[in-house]
């Protein structure tokens, strides 16, 4: 177990920081990677020496290369022993720099069966739907989520990039394991979305978690806790992230061996007191909330 502590995903119990394999495909996370240096060998060693590490979450998507992130993931890690592996669908990928929704039932069901056979796996851990399609009623996607399930080619159910409306229409239907949203210590937009996953013991995912690597160059409170720790500003993001919910489960990605190794020690990292209130927004109880 990490410092940073377990958290659990319906039955199944993970450590608190995973990682996100969208990184590990070619720019514009499309086709092959051409990082790590040593191409797809290389983002297999990645994804190897995360797991000596202690990560055993790993999130991915269908829509990442498209496929290429499932297919290394498999190569690299089937038949995973104790690893759990989530992944997603609900986007599609015409071509580099384009994500477009596509929550047909029909679409969701083949793109289930590619990443089951992508992932050599009879049943996906965490499938999650990767953005509600707004030409789909929201209902009628997560119903073909809840058909799998029962079917058994799916264990648990997660939700990315939802509202809290949405978040609250999903949880009537089925059980949710998991909510995806973008979050970090520089974007608080889905503050009310982490809060409802609090109350209802939903882990929180945060995508983006490093701002793209502006956290690691932001000026000001970041910076300065980095300084008093010794550590570096996406470090302290990380560390933040951990302290501020039981419910999050961040999941920073790379192509890098050495930023990987990186991100994993932040988990070591304790924050003070005063080191959450320097990094606490300016307003009511402290959060920010638009």
């Amino acid at each position: 177990m990490s410092a940073a502590g377990t958290i659990t995903l319906g039955d199944l119990q993970v450590d608190r920081l995973g990682f996100g394999a969208m990184r590990i495909t070619g720019p514009g996370v499309w086709g092959p990677p051409a990082q790590p240096p040593d191409g797809p060998d290389g983002a297999i060693a990645l994804l190897r020496r995360a797991v000596e590490l202690g990560v055993n979450f790993i999130d991915t998507a269908d829509s990442y290369g498209p496929n290429v992130s499932e297919e290394l993931i498999a190569q690299a890690l089937a038949p995973y022993d104790g690893v759990i592996v989530a992944t997603k669908a609900g986007l599609v990928r015409p071509g580099p720099g384009v994500w477009n929704a596509d929550g047909r039932p029909e679409h969701l069901r083949e793109a289930l069966e590619g990443s089951l056979r992508r992932l050599r796996r009879d049943q996906i851990d965490l499938y999650q739907f990767h953005r509600p399609d707004p030409d789909v009623p929201f209902e009628e996607s997560l119903g073909t989520f809840v058909e799998a399930k029962r079917a058994g080619k799916i264990r648990h159910i997660g939700l990315s990039n939802v509202s809290l409306d949405e978040l609250e229409r999903a949880v009537a239907m089925t059980e949710i394991a998991s909510v995806q949203n973008r979050y970090s210590a520089l974007d608080r937009h889905s503050q009310r979305v982490l809060e409802e996953c609090e109350r209802r013991r939903i882990a929180f995912i945060p995508w983006f978690p490093l701002a793209a690597g502006e956290a690691t160059v932001a000026e000001g409170a970041l910076e300065t806790v980095a300084r008093d720790h010794g550590a570096t500003s996406g470090q302290i993001a990380l560390a933040w992230l951990l302290a501020v919910s039981p419910a999050m489960l961040p999941i920073p990605g790379t192509s890098r061996i050495d930023h990987l190794e990186e991100n994993v020690a932040a988990a070591e990292i304790v924050l003070s007191a005063a080191d959450l209130e320097a990094l606490s927004p300016a307003g009511p109880a402290g959060r920010l909330d638009r």
